[in-house]
């Protein structure tokens, strides 16, 4: 299969070229060529700018696309007006966060998406999960039985650059008292981005076409069950420290940031962690032990300067004081 994968040198995109080559497959790469230039001496390397500047891919054709790097629809419909002759399949990846209401537990590919306030509006910061919503229109509109939609979940494992599952594995492998959010029995979701990957590569394969659902893992997991988890891979002296929702608003620890998986009871979103992956794990969506995930983040995080801050989490300053105020208004 001749494969074009808009992106391809960052994360998902990294570890779909890893999958799709692994399998035998002509990939091309298509970005800007600023991030990891120099990844794959294996790969085409075709460079420009989804953004009005796509000459590198006329007068190509592919048996396939992956668009990894779709954000705003007015982009999204330059490179599908581009691609719509010369290929056959269109994988757009999208987002779980493309739904209208995250109140709602165990949502299906049928829940009701975002729609865009401001149709004019670009501002992806705002209205991500609109804007990837009207992405995915213009792809299915355009090819319509041809068109994949992914929707994932958090994307976790090695090459991750925004830390938020790495903050936890670094953090328990740093050892000693780890302040760790709300309840034991908090649901969090989550796939290991070469779990999803190697199944979307597969789907590519056989044409699969539809919208999916796509984190994990297959059976419920919460967030006792991820530091144990935690605490198992990591040969460290960590211990958690369980601090309560309404102190953690009290101090204005900041959601999913400060704090990466736990979101409150108080946003009400119960479903953001809860959702219907029987649509996927039907087409073969498989995932790798919990146990692999962590520790194969562990050692790649290792690989990376362990002074430098990371892109979520509390910082060692900040976690100490949480934790004395804790034990302060415990004693």
């Amino acid at each position: 299969m001749r494969l074009l994968i808009l992106g391809g040198t960052v994360f998902l995109g990294r570890h779909l070229a890893d999958a799709a080559l692994m399998r035998g497959h002509k990939v091309s790469l298509f970005n800007r060529g600023q991030t990891n230039p120099h990844l794959y001496s294996n790969v085409e390397m075709l460079h420009g700018d989804r953004d009005g500047n796509l000459d590198a891919l006329r007068g190509r054709d592919w048996d396939a696309v992956i668009d990894t790097s779709g954000y705003v629809p007015r982009v999204v419909r330059q490179s599908v007006e581009v691609l719509k002759d010369v290929v056959r399949h269109y994988t757009f990846v999208s987002s779980i966060s493309v739904y209208a209401d995250f109140s709602k537990v165990g949502m299906d590919e049928q829940a009701p998406v975002a729609t865009l306030e401001d149709q004019a509006s670009e501002d992806v910061s705002l209205y991500y999960g609109a804007l990837k919503a009207e992405c995915e229109r213009h792809v299915q509109s355009t090819f319509a039985s041809r068109a994949l939609i992914i929707r994932p979940g958090l994307l976790v494992g090695p090459h991750d650059p925004t830390d938020r599952f790495t903050y936890w594995v670094r953090r328990f492998g740093q050892g000693g008292e780890v302040l760790v959010p709300g309840r034991r029995d908090l649901p969090v979701q989550f796939i290991d981005t070469r779990d999803l990957a190697e199944w979307m590569i597969r789907m590519v394969e056989s044409k699969t076409s539809g919208v999916f659902n796509a984190t994990g893992p297959k059976e419920r997991l919460t967030m006792g069950e991820l530091v144990d988890g935690l605490t198992d891979a990591i040969p460290s002296s960590a211990k958690a420290t369980w601090v309560s929702e309404a102190f953690l608003q009290a101090q204005d620890v900041k959601e999913w940031t400060e704090m990466p998986l736990w979101i409150s009871d108080r946003t009400d979103w119960p479903g953001f962690s809860s959702f219907n992956l029987n649509l996927a794990i039907a087409q073969g969506l498989t995932y790798r032990s919990l146990r692999e995930t962590i520790q194969d983040t562990w050692r790649w995080d290792l690989t990376r300067p362990q002074a430098s801050g990371l892109k979520a989490g509390l910082s060692h300053e900040r976690e100490v004081t949480l934790l004395r105020t804790w034990k302060s208004w415990n004693a």
